[in-house]
């Protein structure tokens, strides 16, 4: 069995100030780098995905509903499409960049700088299994976890290192993780 990390959009904005914070995203970042420190050879591959908006449309608002529209956020070019500076980088072998001209939750609607799509190089590699963590747990984990399920990967949402806009939305993913027969693994971090 080959198992890949897959990082979801530990990015600047998703973290304690950027543009669209959600609550505990610098402690996911730096947990995450805890964890792949000391992982020794739990993963045979580690990639990571990152929001990438130049014009995503309808996605931003001014007067944003938090479900389907959102502030601007992770903006090519800005320092808030960054990765956070406590996420250890050094062990990401690829990044796929979504949502360059539309909403794009999962990191399977990404691809590399070269085209490549997050599918494609997992399958590349004989991943059979991955295993997510990142921001937010509602949103593009989630979106992400399920079309790695669907995708035909045994996937696992290690919720420890997630961290969740709401509490509604973050019970609703969780809910469809199990009927997805999603694995999942201690709580995530959720705002209030």
């Amino acid at each position: 069995m080959t198992r890949a990390l897959i990082i979801v959009d530990v990015q600047n904005d998703f973290c304690e100030g950027g543009s669209l914070a959600v609550t505990g995203g610098a402690a996911v970042a730096a947990g995450i780098s805890l964890v792949l420190g000391k992982a020794g050879d739990r993963w045979d591959h580690v990639v990571a995905t990152k929001d990438w908006h130049i014009d995503p449309g309808a996605h931003f608002s001014a007067h944003p509903d938090y479900q389907d529209t959102w502030p601007a956020h992770c903006v090519v070019g800005s320092t808030g499409a960054d990765f956070h500076p406590e996420l250890a980088t050094d062990k990401i072998e690829a990044v796929f960049h979504k949502g360059e001209h539309q909403a794009a939750y999962s990191g399977f609607e990404g691809h590399t700088e070269a085209g490549e799509t997050l599918a494609a190089w997992l399958r590349e590699r004989n991943v059979t299994e991955v295993e997510l963590v990142g921001i937010a747990t509602d949103h593009c984990v989630r979106a992400t976890a399920l079309d790695a399920k669907a995708e035909g990967f045994a996937t696992t949402v290690l919720l420890e290192l997630t961290a969740g806009v709401a509490p509604g939305t973050t019970a609703t993913a969780l809910e469809q993780f199990r009927a997805a027969s999603i694995e999942t693994t201690g709580e995530p971090v959720v705002s209030s």
